[in-house]
């Protein structure tokens, strides 16, 4: 009965001592200072951005190849440390953008369509939304959106879904336009420096 008496009293000892050290710790990550990023657009990131991601388009029973950039005006993260501003203007850092966030965009896109230049010239904007899935979106996020576009004369509305990796920089694209029959489906492979 004493032997039974003193495990108890020594495991309620070491339950007390863990809780103590866990709200410690939590104390003091609490009690940390946050610097805000010193994110911002330099030509270096300038450049990075002229880099297209190549995607092919398919739709009226053809293929055809295309390209797509990606400017993000505003973006929203809800993933990322409290005490840090959730907002990011034009630059959004990986762990930003990939840990949860909505985003507004502008995408302008080139398909190899038509007889002139213009014709396959695509004007995109939209919203989309990242979610983390494993290490906070590090290793895989995915995505859903939505875009309203214009090709040539014709305007349309699509959908997509999306699966990135490596921190964000390089990911998969499917978006689906049920209005605009050259480009119904469109597969992206996205690479993206930040």
């Amino acid at each position: 009965m004493l032997r039974l008496r003193s495990s108890a009293v020594i495991a309620a000892s070491l339950g007390l001592a863990a809780t103590f050290a866990t709200s410690s710790a939590r104390a003091a990550n609490e009690d940390e200072a946050v610097t805000e990023p010193d994110v911002r657009p330099t030509l270096l990131w300038l450049a990075t951005q002229l880099v297209p991601s190549p995607e092919i388009a398919y739709g009226d029973s053809m293929s055809r190849f295309g390209a797509r950039w990606q400017i993000t005006p505003v973006l929203y993260s809800w993933g990322i440390n409290r005490k840090l501003s959730p907002w990011r203007f034009l630059v959004a850092e990986p762990l930003t953008r990939q840990s949860g966030s909505i985003e507004l965009f502008f995408s302008p896109e080139y398909l190899f369509y038509g007889s002139r230049f213009t014709d396959g010239l695509v004007w995109r904007t939209g919203v989309r939304s990242y979610f983390p899935i494993v290490e906070r979106g590090d290793y895989l996020s995915v995505s859903a959106g939505a875009s309203h576009f214009t090709l040539g004369d014709r305007n349309g509305a699509a959908l997509e879904a999306g699966a990135y990796v490596l921190y964000g920089t390089v990911g998969a694209q499917v978006t689906w336009s049920p209005s605009i029959a050259p480009m119904r489906w469109i597969a992206t492979f996205r690479v993206r420096v930040f």
